[in-house]
């Protein structure tokens, strides 16, 4: 199903817009469409990348000058849990 919506554009982005539609074949409508959805598409992946360039760039911000690499973590609950689980699957025939 397609929602109707009015935009007001510049001169010059609608003789852009329709010089590329009609380069493609293709309706302004169509070429809107396709245009929504790649920027769409690239904000979403490029927060992805910015999230993860995020999680690498802190990696070892926690630990001092007199520290290992390795942060000690002893069992939680989670844990536990996980492994309970895990030793139940095997265990099954």
């Amino acid at each position: 199903m397609k929602l109707r919506t009015n935009i007001y554009l510049e001169e010059a982005q609608a003789t852009a817009l329709d010089k590329a539609a009609r380069a493609q074949g293709i309706s302004r409508a169509e070429l809107v469409r396709q245009l929504l959805d790649k920027g769409i598409r690239d904000s979403a992946s490029s927060d992805l990348e910015a999230d993860l360039a995020a999680i690498d760039a802190s990696f070892g911000t926690l630990l001092g000058k007199d520290t290992t690499n390795d942060i000690a973590r002893g069992p939680d609950e989670r844990s536990r849990h996980l492994h309970r689980v895990a030793t139940r699957r095997v265990a099954r025939p």
